[in-house]
């Protein structure tokens, strides 16, 4: 079972983090291309293009500038403890232990626009570059076209490497359209979170992005290997809805929060 999800815009460099043995990026040709093409850009350019302020163009033009080649300790630090955002706060990668970071480092992996694919513990330098980001490089026209099948070709191997076909879908639309699915070797199910509010339910963004962490996180500490052992995820207050799933899309429901 490979889980994949997105990555988060916010980062986190600075809070402690358990002692790791850490890996690093395999995509590293990409990688230096993205980069250097960044480089070439202007705060202006990247607030223009990205959609940011001009403070966090600033800080991401710097971040640019400074990338380097090597990836050590001091540089970077695992994917995993480095994004901080609503998916992975359900993940909660500080409170898992040992055991759990070994199983998520075969079955867990980070769709980015700057890396491709990343493992949990593969180093990683602090950068913002949305997968949807329509930066021209290398000939090509924006991301998904730069990457073309070399995320897919990835994923096949590590879906291989770790022994079956089925692949949880817990990134966003804008990620997981990287995949190309007619060339991907495995079985994609999506989970689907809905919140009850006014007495209906739908998906609510906040808390969607949240319970997909939770169900990464679930998946990783029960050692999970087939679909139907997802359908028993009932982790705040979530249950599964069998009228609503089908074999690809598993929908979890929960009853509006009393305050």
């Amino acid at each position: 079972m490979l889980i994949v999800v997105s990555p988060a815009k916010n980062l986190d460099y600075t809070s402690d983090i358990p002692s790791l043995s850490t890996t690093e990026p395999r995509l590293t040709k990409q990688i230096e291309t993205l980069v250097t093409r960044c480089k070439d850009l202007s705060p202006a350019d990247l607030s223009s293009l990205m959609k940011i302020s001009d403070k966090l163009a600033t800080l991401n033009a710097e971040r640019f500038n400074s990338f380097e080649p090597l990836f050590t300790e001091k540089n970077s630090r695992a994917a995993l403890f480095a994004f901080n955002g609503d998916v992975y706060a359900g993940l909660d990668a500080k409170s898992l232990e040992q055991s759990d970071l070994e199983f998520a480092q075969s079955h867990l992996r980070i769709l980015s626009g700057l890396y491709g694919v990343l493992r949990p513990l593969d180093l990683m330098q602090a950068y913002r570059l949305e997968m949807g980001t329509k930066l021209d490089v290398a000939g090509a026209k924006n991301l998904y076209e730069f990457w073309g099948e070399k995320i897919t070709s990835l994923l096949n191997e590590d879906l291989a490497a770790q022994g079956d076909k089925i692949i949880v879908n817990l990134a966003s639309n804008e990620y997981f359209a990287s995949v190309k699915k007619s060339t991907l070797d495995g079985n994609i199910v999506t989970p689907h979170f809905k919140d009850e509010k006014n007495g209906k339910y739908k998906i609510i963004s906040f808390y969607a992005k949240k319970a997909r962490g939770l169900m990464a996180r679930y998946i990783i500490q029960n050692k999970l290997t087939t679909v139907s052992q997802l359908e028993k995820f009932d982790v705040d207050g979530y249950v599964f809805s069998v009228e609503e799933s089908t074999d690809k899309d598993l929908v979890f429901k929960r009853k509006e929060q009393i305050k």
